[in-house]
């Protein structure tokens, strides 16, 4: 029926995409057709960032090309870096000083007022180099250390671990970050995808959209999943308490495990898997296997209390904070990494919406009051 109401557009078709699909009954994901476990295993993120903006695999010549034009947009206006050290030094969240800059950034580009197709790209572009510098500029401040400059040899995976830690990342960690951040870089038209999406809709320029998809993402139901089963993991660990106990305890009183249950997934999410074989990569590189233990008895427990067979299963988040605090990422960058990665994505659906475009405009089932009569002010 028209007038059915679906609340969170719950199974509403609004678009047609070429980006990504999802397939949560088998544990399915692609982008453009590719399984996302042959492009996590086999390429980098800059060759899937090629494939979301201009629908193919890059070749050797073009890949050279696209990632050296990405490494030359990494350096952000002073201006900005001052903002972000303020934000910092006030104490601002994370993903809030992220969303301030990215606005601001918009006020730099030199193309901030062309919205065809290809400028949005190179905004696009500008947009995805500059989110990790200001990162990682926000991070050391507020560490009490300088930002590091960018270095435009190395990958932008490669490139992030390096202005965070102001070393060089051994090659495990940029591999493990830079799979991550594939994982990440697009999901269908979930809320902050949908967010951008929406705003590009109204034909504003690519800044706003991303801008409103970091505001979308920050949120708790959506971006912050895999900060919450990382502090579970630190309770855990806290408490000295056997994992699988605590999770029994904690189901007693009526509380939740983070990291299981997806909106779509009704089995195990594939990025999941690929990331707990990171972990156990990771593990084995440090000879630290505490939160790869703690995970996999808490999956297995889990599982064999038949969460899995009703449909609540692990999803990415689950062992995506394991990841990132083995690289030594503070617990409250998870969400802004999130965004790092997925505005990727956010870019590729504005731009292929907007090149089609229709505004979004749904409606609301009225239910306040009919027939009100007007008071004047001098008389209520």
């Amino acid at each position: 029926m028209a007038d059915e109401l679906k609340r969170g557009l719950e199974g509403v078709l609004v678009a047609e995409s070429d980006l990504s699909y999802v397939d949560g009954e088998v544990g399915k994901l692609v982008y453009r057709g590719y399984d996302i476990e042959d492009l996590a295993r086999g390429a980098s993120y800059e060759e899937v960032l090629y494939l979301l903006w201009h629908g193919s695999l890059p070749t050797a010549d073009e890949l050279d090309a696209f990632a050296a034009d990405l490494a030359a947009e990494r350096d952000v206006d002073d201006d900005v870096i001052e903002t972000v050290r303020a934000l910092a030094d006030a104490g601002e969240r994370p993903m809030a000083a992220l969303r301030t800059a990215t606005s601001m950034l918009s006020a730099y580009d030199p193309e901030s007022d062309e919205s065809d197709e290809e400028a949005t790209l190179r905004q696009g572009r500008r947009i995805t180099a500059k989110i990790p510098t200001v990162l990682a500029a926000f991070e050391r401040v507020r560490q009490g250390e300088e930002p590091v400059a960018p270095d435009p040899d190395l990958s932008h995976a490669g490139n992030f671990l390096y202005m965070l830690a102001g070393t060089e990342p051994d090659a495990v960690s940029e591999e493990t970050f830079d799979m991550a951040l594939t994982l990440h870089a697009d999901h269908g038209l979930n809320a902050s995808t949908f967010t951008a999406m929406v705003i590009g809709s109204t034909m504003a320029d690519v800044y706003s959209g991303v801008t409103g998809g970091i505001g979308a993402l920050s949120g708790p139901l959506h971006g912050g999943a895999n900060q919450d089963v990382m502090e579970v993991l630190h309770e855990i660990d806290a408490s000295s308490k056997d994992p699988v106990q605590w999770v029994k305890d904690t189901r007693e009183d009526g509380g939740r495990i983070p990291g299981f249950g997806h909106r779509v997934y009704k089995v195990k999410d594939p990025r999941a898997k690929i990331l707990e074989e990171k972990l156990r990569d990771l593990a084995e590189s440090s000879g630290d296997t505490k939160w790869l233990d703690y995970t996999t008895a808490i999956e297995e427990y889990l599982t064999d209390q038949g969460l899995v067979e009703k449909g609540i299963a692990p999803n990415v988040d689950f062992y995506s904070g394991s990841v990132y605090d083995s690289l030594g990422i503070p617990v409250d960058m998870y969400t802004p990494i999130f965004a790092m990665s997925r505005a990727g994505g956010w870019i590729a659906h504005v731009a292929e919406y907007q090149a089609d475009n229709r505004l979004i405009r749904p409606r609301a089932r009225y239910t306040g009051p009919e027939d009100a009569e007007f008071v004047p002010l001098d008389e209520r």
